[in-house]
């Protein structure tokens, strides 16, 4: 696993063993997923919601974010997360944070640039952590959600709006955006 462009290209990040705590994404889904949302991350704020490796946020930064926050459960996926962000030099930029994804949201403001996530597949936890989202989104911004292919999510939420989704293999990824942005 390794960022795939920006100042840290090029760079090896470390995972896991396993796919229990965390879940790598694939090279050509992050690009995709990237590169869909090229013009917004430069100056972004980012949150990395189920951080896992950090590898999303990571790339963000390396693309030019201005801040990631990332979030994780896992004690052991935190300490991959941390030493990831000092091996791309983005650590400066990074807040790591431990605890469970819906009762986080409860607790921050943001607003978010850029949403990430990429949580533990056939658990339904985007259809849970999607609505306690939509206050935490900056105008204009996006998050980008990955998933199982199957999986079953609400084209609606609130002010959120299932504008895209994209089919790689057997992953898919729904670009969710606020009603009414242009």
């Amino acid at each position: 696993m390794r960022v795939i462009a920006g100042t840290a290209r090029g760079k090896n990040l470390q995972a896991l063993p396993g796919e229990e705590i965390t879940r790598p994404t694939i090279d050509r889904v992050k690009e995709a997923m990237f590169s869909s949302v090229q013009f917004l991350v430069p100056g972004a704020r980012v949150l990395d919601l189920f951080a896992g490796s950090g590898q999303l946020g990571i790339e963000a930064l390396s693309r030019g974010a201005k801040r990631c926050l990332f979030v994780d459960r896992s004690p052991e996926a935190l300490a991959v997360v941390t030493a990831n962000c000092k091996t791309a030099g983005v650590d400066r930029q990074s807040d790591i944070r431990h605890g469970e994804a819906l009762q986080f949201l409860a607790n921050i403001r943001g607003p978010f640039d850029l949403v990430l996530l990429d949580p533990p597949f056939r658990r339904g936890l985007l259809a849970q952590v999607l609505p306690a989202l939509q206050d935490k989104l900056a105008p204009g911004g996006v998050i980008l959600a990955e998933s199982e292919r199957e999986a079953q999510l609400p084209e609606r939420v609130g002010a959120l709006v299932c504008v895209k989704q994209y089919h790689y293999g057997k992953i898919m990824v729904s670009r969710y955006e606020r009603e009414g942005q242009p």
